[in-house]
């Protein structure tokens, strides 16, 4: 089968929302080899996927994930990656300082698989516990209000996928599905994707995967998150209307910055900058593009009825140490983990 869906696939034909998700149950069973998975995710890259496909494909990969059943609702802040923007993990730091402000977050995320840092890399390198069981990822939405879902450890059946990933070293249609498949059934999110016309296609596939309120962001300057540089440009789906606006920093109150502030290197440096801003010592423009991304997800979260209100919300629990403190207690869980 596997075969003649890619022979379908390489003539320019696209798959049915049905034939995605057999397909993605063969890939999640093992039953496809890596180089077919390698020829399938490529030739959809160079054609661009539909939203049939992301569909069909996220429902296979829902039916094989473990799934987090919590009780009340929580708000993920992911990025497909794959942006080349070296920039700092922004979207981990925004979801420190929403989580400070007893949202619960559930964050789903890795390593690096098409960056430099990865989400699962720089908590690390900021002491905080990646969870290792459904029952520590609880303990913690609950306890401390925020969880990291290490996407391999909910998403198993994704290991016949990973070498493939890797060796390929391009993003590919698996950076769209990680946003869409949140482990807790996220409903509220914001997603940082690289390309506006994919931010699109996500939106259309997350209304009808049952999404209640979702940002899907790309700045112009080649960000997956909402850039404090240039304009960005915003997907917004909330109560099954699907709307189009673009977004100056200047909208919420916040001066543009310079990217400089925002980029590093690796993991460490990554961590780094991440706790200066914390401790309300970072540069502006780095602390500025935590507190805008935070903002967002404070208002797909409910919390306030508009992102400036939303900035100004995330600047507070900066300047007034709550996010510092977040960090803390995040470090703090580590610390009992280990005892």
């Amino acid at each position: 089968m596997m075969k003649e869906l890619l022979a379908k696939c390489i003539e320019g034909n696209t798959l049915t929302e049905r034939q995605a998700e057999d397909v993605m149950d063969l890939i999640m069973t093992g039953e496809a080899t890596p180089s077919q998975i390698a020829s399938l995710v490529s030739i959809m890259r160079f054609r661009g996927e539909t939203v049939d496909e992301l569909v069909g494909f996220t429902k296979s990969m829902k039916k094989h994930m473990s799934s987090l059943s919590y009780k009340s609702d929580v708000i993920d802040t992911c990025g497909t990656g794959g942006d080349g923007a070296s920039t700092f993990n922004i979207s981990t730091a925004a979801a420190i300082v929403v989580s400070s402000l007893k949202v619960k977050v559930a964050k789903h995320g890795n390593r690096a698989v098409s960056s430099k840092s990865g989400s699962a890399d720089v908590l690390e390198k900021l002491g905080v516990n990646i969870q290792t069981s459904k029952d520590e990822a609880l303990e913690s939405l609950e306890e401390r209000h925020m969880s990291f879902l290490f996407a391999p450890m909910f998403h198993s059946s994704m290991k016949h996928a990973v070498a493939p990933r890797k060796e390929l070293g391009f993003r590919t249609v698996f950076n769209l599905l990680g946003p869409l498949s949140n482990p807790a059934n996220a409903k509220r999110q914001v997603i940082g994707v690289f390309s506006t016309e994919y931010a699109e296609k996500m939106a259309e596939a997350l209304k009808r995967l049952g999404a209640e309120h979702v940002m899907l962001v790309t700045g112009r300057d080649g960000l997956d998150e909402i850039s404090i540089t240039t304009v960005t440009d915003i997907v917004e789906l909330k109560n099954g209307e699907i709307k189009r606006y673009v977004l100056k920093p200047e909208d919420v109150g916040l001066n543009s910055g310079i990217i400089d502030e925002i980029q590093v290197s690796n993991a460490e440096e990554s961590a780094l900058l991440i706790e200066q801003i914390l401790k309300g010592e970072g540069p502006v423009s780095a602390e500025n593009i935590v507190a805008l991304n935070a903002g967002a997800a404070l208002y797909v979260a409910n919390q306030v009825p508009t992102l400036d209100m939303g900035v100004i919300l995330a600047k507070e629990a900066i300047k007034n140490g709550s996010a510092y403190k977040q960090l803390r207690s995040l470090r703090h869980q580590q610390e009992e983990h280990y005892a």
